[in-house]
């Protein structure tokens, strides 16, 4: 077997290259054992592999040397070429020792102002890494850095030259430095490994046979050893799926997008026509499958000779178009394991969205699946290195209370104490001393905080003072370093340190997550050792910057059958059935992107591939896997809300077999078959068979439960919801405060009642003096000054009470000029109801009780929030003001020892908006106030009835504004059930 071939794309190319070798040399194993085939990928080994495996029929044979072509060092190239030398080059830098050494470079360059480029460690190792990309394919395409010098001159823009400047860093400065180092670049050491190999068979062919195969070459190194393999006295060349069918016109119209464009540059580098490449013996292969990917895929300009392949050729394909990303993972998983259900079959999904590998593996544990991901996962989010960010976390915001929670919390976290003792202490420590507003930074804040508050028992306090020692001596060296300026390395042994004390002991490196932590940790802490001083608060998003690239792939405990390759995974490899996901234009295919150095007529000026050299590569990868024996494609329609573009593959797709998504014509089978199977299934996974929603909720609690005072907030909790009273009042259940709360509009509206109250107090009666305003205002600062220490909420909230004070003394001058006087502020009422057998009391404060004429009242409820409608007074669904005047007629006032002959209800809208307020008064109080009066007599008497319920929301449209009970009630399930309000 010599020269070039090709295994076209409707073959399995693995088991079609073993059957062939084992065909051509099965008859004598040490021949087999002297062949040296060379492929893509250490996956494509195994893959080979096990398809000699497959075409032996399970009997034991002597496999050829395999080598990863794209993967291979010197001393691999020695031993797999069966040569005793290896090659002479420098050592290769570790990557995190190059990361660190680039981010210090970074981190000291200045602009032409003399500013640092970067403004933190974080932002300087992220920069390094795309110097390091730009230094990575400079070396593969073998262009020096010099080059880019000349780029100056000519049509690109004068800013080129700062960026030049910049780009001095791995130009100059970074080979000075390998070279004193004595090191190279691994990438550049690969492609002149692949070079030196390519020169030592030129001048000294194997006398063995060298077989290159599932390659197209795409790298020039690569492509100058394929060249070398093909003219070796025993060299061959086998390459994926060539096109020898595709007419001339076609051919020459050939772009970087289209799937054969990469094997078109290959040959015309060999000074081969593609007709001359032989079949590789074996298996002929199936034409409609052939038809199908060469119409496809031709060129655009060639589109008007497109012949409808039969429609035979897409029986192997089932295409599943799904609403949304969650959809579309739970099709895949369905599919999946389907396949589980036949021994022996496999399957595996193909995609380059790890988002949608990830939800899929998670969708697949609904059956304890856990499938073989080839990418891993990011090993920042595994668990010993999500502890180690929490530390670093917890100490940068001052053990602020969500990220200690955070930290107490975390499953691997001990302090010294059994698992069960520090989540009793922490549950203590969030309930007591953590909600509400943010306390004061630092540990001797929280410290303050516990002796101040009220425990059940005095042990309580103890057991969350003593876990508060342990965090401060977990992390006091952590907290001095953060606090000052220190090395990397130093901070990174801190938190070591820190977090070997925190964690479960043999918890935090053990493991497949905590080995890999523990490798990645230690290779950072020599690649950062000596390197410049930072300020501790960069350094919780440097360590999230150093560990965003390590993934972490487990090493055993997956399904042997299933798997998810990415599409470079997946060349060459066999599955029963592939699923294509993601099928998304910037998905599969990528977007295109230039990169942040060079943009496209500087590439094309340095002979650099342009971008959507990409898109070619990942059409081959789709061209090869539609190919295989069974297909599902599948994509989402929508993601994030926002309508997705289908991959133009799929466009193709539908072109080619006249289907439009907005005609009449029913979709073509294979679309039909996914939408009629995998899409129902996964409609059908989460949707109950029998589904009955539960009524809506309606407790009878005992007589002696129900309470017997109400105040008149309650009471219209009572009225809109019944439930909500119960689950305050008689179960007692109470919503927590939220963690580092912000002062609300709760705060500031009892900070403006106090400052109103106190004026009042001081100013009862009688015009008031020349400088009321200032006097106002005096006390505005007084009690709105914590809620305005911020600068943004002082400039926003303080312009509004000023407006406020201006419209409150000018109205206030106006009702004292007129003769209203003060006769309460915050003046506490109350009046009994009911059955004489359980009477009900309710109870009131006033905010402001004037008189305004003999005998008349009115009674005044500041509102800096909304003010209830005149259709929720009318409906009674606003009983405050009308209960406080029934009070007031009935002398429930006590402080004041008379009673009106008439009141009048009004609103204060006291928000600074406008005007800075504005009056609203109640009409028809004289007709609401009595009618309020027996409303609230006949619920009192229909509630002291044991059998009366405390149904939730029964008028809906007058529900309360915030409903802390709202997940209780369930009202999402009993609203749909279609009964009818009371």
């Amino acid at each position: 077997m010599k020269g070039i071939f090709t295994i076209g794309m409707d073959r399995r190319f693995a088991d079609e290259l073993a059957r062939g070798l084992l065909a051509e040399y099965g008859g004598d194993p040490l021949a087999l054992a002297d062949i040296l085939i060379l492929l893509p990928t250490r996956r494509s080994v195994r893959a080979l592999s096990e398809a000699f495996l497959r075409a032996a029929d399970g009997k034991a044979t002597i496999l050829p040397r395999l080598a990863p072509l794209g993967d291979i060092d010197d001393s691999e190239w020695a031993e797999a070429a069966n040569e005793g030398a290896a090659l002479d080059l420098p050592p290769a830098i570790d990557p995190a020792e190059r990361e660190a050494l680039l981010a210090e470079l970074v981190l000291a360059f200045k602009d032409d102002q003399g500013q640092p480029v970067a403004q933190s460690a974080a932002q300087a190792l992220l920069l390094a890494r795309e110097l390091g990309s730009l230094l990575d394919e400079l070396a593969i395409e073998g262009v020096a850095f010099e080059t880019l010098e000349t780029l100056v001159e000519g049509n690109f823009a004068s800013h080129w030259q700062r960026t030049l400047s910049f780009l001095s860093i791995v130009g100059k400065a970074w080979p000075q430095i390998l070279s004193e180092r004595g090191q190279i670049d691994a990438i550049a050491r690969r492609t002149q490994s692949i070079r030196q190999q390519a020169a030592r068979w030129r001048q000294h062919p194997p006398g063995t046979p060298v077989i290159a195969a599932g390659s197209t070459g795409s790298q020039p190194a690569t492509r100058e050893l394929l060249e070398v393999i093909a003219g070796l006295p025993q060299g061959a060349i086998v390459l994926p799926g060539l096109d020898r069918e595709m007419d001339d016109e076609s051919w020459g119209a050939l772009e970087p997008t289209h799937p054969q464009f990469g094997l078109k540059q290959l040959l015309a580098a060999f000074a081969v026509d593609r007709r001359a490449v032989a079949d590789w013996p074996g298996h002929p292969g199936d034409s409609a499958r052939r038809q199908l990917i060469a119409e496809l895929m031709r060129p655009a300009e060639t589109s008007e000779h497109w012949s409808r392949p039969p429609a035979a050729a897409l029986d192997h394909v089932t295409r599943a178009d799904c609403a949304t990303p969650h959809q579309e993972a739970m099709v895949i998983a369905l599919a999946l394991r389907e396949t589980l259900e036949t021994p022996t079959r496999t399957a595996a999904l193909v995609t380059p969205d790890r988002d949608l590998a990830r939800r899929v593996a998670a969708e697949l544990r609904r059956w304890n699946v856990e499938i073989d991901d080839s990418a891993g996962q990011p090993l920042v989010h595994s668990p010993p290195a999500t502890l180690l960010r929490a530390v670093i976390a917890a100490i940068d915001s001052d053990f602020a209370p969500i990220d200690l929670l955070a930290l107490l919390k975390h499953p691997l976290a001990s302090f010294g104490l059994p698992r069960a003792d520090l989540l009793d202490a922490t549950r203590r420590l969030d309930r007591k001393c953590l909600r509400g507003l943010k306390p004061a930074p630092g540990l001797t804040a929280l410290r303050v905080r516990i002796e101040e508050t009220a425990f059940g028992a005095e042990s309580d306090r103890r057991r969350v003072n003593d876990l508060i020692d342990r965090i401060d001596s977990s992390t006091t060296d952590l907290v001095a370093l953060m606090a000052a300026t220190a090395s990397p390395a130093d901070l990174l042994e801190a938190t070591i340190a820190s977090v070997e004390k925190i964690a479960i002991a043999d918890a935090l490196w053990s493991g497949d997550a905590g080995e890999a932590l523990a490798d990645a940790l230690a290779r950072y802490r020599t690649a950062w050792q000596g390197r410049r001083m930072i300020s501790g608060r960069e350094w919780p998003a440097l360590l999230t910057a150093m560990l965003a690239p390590e993934m972490l792939r487990p090493r055993y405990g997956r399904h042997p059958r299933l798997s998810i390759w990415g599409p470079l995974e997946a060349r060459l490899q066999r599955a029963d059935l592939l699923i294509l996901g993601g099928l998304n234009e910037g998905s599969w295919p990528p977007s295109v992107e230039t990169g942040p150095w060079i943009n496209r007529p500087m590439r094309t000026a340095l002979g650099l591939p342009q971008p959507e050299r990409r898109v070619g590569l990942s059409a081959h990868d789709f061209a090869s896997a539609l190919a295989a024996e069974r297909v599902l494609l599948t994509r989402a329609e929508r993601e994030g809300g926002a309508p997705t573009v289908p991959s133009r593959w799929l466009a193709r797709l539908d072109a080619l077999f006249g289907y439009e998504a907005d005609s009449n014509a029913p979709p073509p089978e294979y679309i039909q078959r996914g939408r009629y199977s995998y899409v129902a299934w996964a409609q059908g996974m989460d949707d109950p068979q029998d589904y009955r929603p539960w009524p809506r909720p309606e407790p009878r609690p005992p007589l002696e439960a129900r309470p017997t005072r109400l105040s008149v907030s309650a009471v219209e909790t009572w009225r809109r919801d019944p439930y909500g009273l119960y689950a305050r009042r008689i179960l007692g259940l109470k919503a927590l405060d939220p963690l580092e709360a912000d002062l609300g509009a709760a705060d500031r509206g009892s900070a403006l009642h106090d400052a109103l109250d106190e004026f009042l107090k001081e100013h009862p009666s009688g015009l008031l003096p020349p400088d009321a305003l200032a006097r106002f205002e005096a006390l505005g600062e007084r009690h709105l000054g914590e809620l305005m220490a911020a600068p943004a909420e002082r400039a926003f909230w303080w312009p509004r009470f000023q407006r406020l004070a201006r419209w409150f003394i000018t109205e206030e001058n106006k009702r004292r000029a007129s003769g209203s006087r003060l006769l309460g502020s915050e003046t506490d009422g109350a009046l009994t109801i009911g059955p004489p057998s359980r009477p009900l009391r309710i109870e009131a404060r006033a905010d402001r009780i004037d008189q305004t004429g003999l005998g008349e009242w009115e009674i005044i409820d500041y509102k800096t929030g909304r003010v209830p409608s005149p259709k929720e007074l009318d409906a009674l669904f606003a009983p405050q003001l009308l209960l406080e005047a029934a009070m007031a007629e009935q002398g429930g006032f006590g402080a004041i020892r008379s009673k009106p002959k008439k009141v009048d209800l009004a609103y204060w809208q006291a928000n600074g908006l406008g005007d800075g307020g504005a009056i609203k008064e109640i009409k028809d109080s004289a007709e609401l106030i009595p009618a309020m009066l027996a409303l609230i007599e006949k619920m009192a008497e229909h509630f002291a009835k044991p059998t009366t319920p405390y149904a939730a929301l029964p008028w809906p449209e007058f529900g309360p504004y915030f409903n802390d009970y709202a997940h209780l009630e369930r009202v999402a399930e009993w609203s749909t059930a279609g009964g009818s309000d009371e």
